[in-house]
């Protein structure tokens, strides 16, 4: 009788806690172990879908897994109230990806740095460099300038000079370069680089030859225009006529590059082209950066003998960057037999704006490798200045369109090349947890021409793959979560 009742006691506590299992909200339910992280009561914008409401976000495995607005267990949380969560800013042009400068990147809210436009000569050495030792992702395309330097000669520094950047290739020479060009397209560039600009020797057919191969992988080729400057036919217009029209000989898809550094005060014109362009079916986009200065080798192809009337500045309107010294015509010619990194101070204020507002035009740096205490602050601060200046402080263009053109337009130019990319640039259940998350009312952009190694503010929490790479605004020490983007590797 005893075990009886003992037994009925039991059933009748089984009983009670089915019960009270069903009245406990499915939110209760979960385990706290549910999800990785929790990022809750955060603004969550989203570009593709246009999502722009409170929402928490689950993240499970480097993945973003829950996008709800009713609570989510975690074995961690952030409160990100008062705070906008967006994808992690992609920068499709960043020269120094070393980790010093993905310190920047991360400050700035950066989560995948891609060097598209030089590029590199060596695919698989490149990528093996970085595995597993990188903050934040990390990609390059197979570039026609280390390629021309192997072929033609000198190898020396990341700019051409002598042979490679004057001089016409044979055509045994240019077998040879359409041969590692479809070689790096095998091993998985993301794209085709190219900087016309340093290379004058490169005849137009060259340029057509070299597209023609980017064509036969579906791969965007990022060109640095021909030319840079006013003075017909030398304007930044003409040198959009020549991509252009190798885009519609061979099918390659086009990309160029810092459009107001190569227009300057024709910027909206060759805007304008690029949009035609688009409504004509072809396939072809570019970018910006939210500067008034450019910056490069000092002894590149770029100073060679006119760049005065060229690009309509002199000396003074030129910064060696190792001191933040204007030049003269004696400190010029001291420097450029020396060899070193410039600033140059060309671009019309309103050519940036018109850019920055424009919303087919993509936000991408151009930073320079971090070499001394003297550098263009645009690798450190592109992402915050447009989010700070130009878009809470000069009204400029939307947050939303801002978000756009640094997230889902970078990954929708890469995408069919390397599909990776339809999981980045995304807010979305299944996409990479690549996040930013940051302070409309606070985030700014602190590097300055004088004092450009200074860190962004206004952008609290960071994170690759899931994993902080800044937390409280600091960041984390000893965490390597960027991973290889990557196309498919064919070879």
């Amino acid at each position: 009788m005893k075990s009886i009742l003992n037994g009925g006691k039991a059933l009748l506590s089984l009983t009670l806690l089915l019960c009270l299992a069903a009245l406990v909200p499915k939110s209760r339910l979960a385990a706290d172990e549910a999800y990785d992280l929790a990022i809750l009561n955060g603004r969550v914008m989203d570009p593709e879908s246009g999502l722009d409401a409170i929402r928490n976000v689950g993240i499970r495995a480097g993945k973003i897994a829950a996008i709800s607005a009713t609570p989510l267990g975690a074995k961690s949380t952030i409160d990100a109230r008062d705070l906008v969560v967006v994808p992690g800013f992609i920068d499709l042009h960043e020269h120094g990806q070393e980790p010093r400068n993905y310190e920047f990147q991360a400050r700035d809210g950066v989560t995948t740095s891609l060097e598209l436009e030089a590029g590199t000569g060596d695919i698989d050495s490149w990528y093996a460099a970085r595995e597993g030792k990188a903050l934040i992702n990390f990609g390059v395309s197979i570039g026609h300038i280390p390629v021309r330097m192997k072929v033609l000669g000198p190898q020396s520094g990341m700019l051409p000079t002598g042979d490679a950047a004057h001089r016409a290739a044979t055509a045994e020479e240019l077998s040879k370069m359409t041969a590692a060009i479809d070689k790096g397209f095998r091993q998985g560039a993301l794209a085709e680089g190219m900087g016309v600009n340093y290379t004058p020797g490169a005849t137009h057919w060259e340029i057509v030859e070299m597209f023609r191969v980017a064509a036969k992988y579906g791969a965007s080729v990022h060109v640095h225009l021909r030319y840079g400057g006013l003075r017909e036919p030398n304007t930044g217009l003409a040198a959009l006529e020549e991509v252009l029209a190798a885009a519609v000989a061979t099918g390659a898809p086009l990309h160029v590059v810092h459009i107001t550094s190569m227009g300057l005060k024709y910027t909206p014109e060759l805007i304008t082209m690029v949009k035609g362009a688009q409504e004509h079916g072809l396939d072809v986009t570019t970018e910006c950066y939210p500067y008034t200065a450019g910056s490069t080798a000092l002894q590149s192809a770029i100073f060679d003998p006119g760049w005065q009337e060229n690009m309509g500045i002199t000396y003074k309107d030129v910064q060696w960057a190792a001191t933040g010294e204007r030049l003269t015509a004696e400190t010029f010619e001291k420097y450029r037999k020396q060899g070193g990194i410039v600033v140059i101070h060309s671009i019309p204020e309103e050519a940036a704006r018109t850019a920055v507002a424009n919303p087919i035009v993509m936000i991408a740096s151009d930073g320079m490798p971090i070499t001394g205490a003297k550098v263009h602050p645009r690798g450190q601060a592109t992402f915050s200045r447009v989010l700070g200046h130009y878009v809470r402080e000069e009204k400029a263009l939307d947050l939303m369109t801002a978000l756009r053109k640094m997230t889902l337009m970078p990954a929708q130019r890469l995408e069919k090349r390397a599909p990776a990319f339809k999981e980045k640039g995304r807010m979305r259940v299944g996409a990479d947890a690549d996040v930013t998350i940051f302070d409309p009312t606070r985030v700014i952009d602190k590097a300055t021409f004088d004092e450009p190694l200074q860190y962004s503010e206004g952008i609290p929490f960071v994170l690759v793959n899931g994993v902080f790479v800044v937390k409280d605004s600091q960041l984390v020490d000893g965490v390597h979560p960027g991973r290889a983007a990557r196309a498919p590797v064919t070879n």
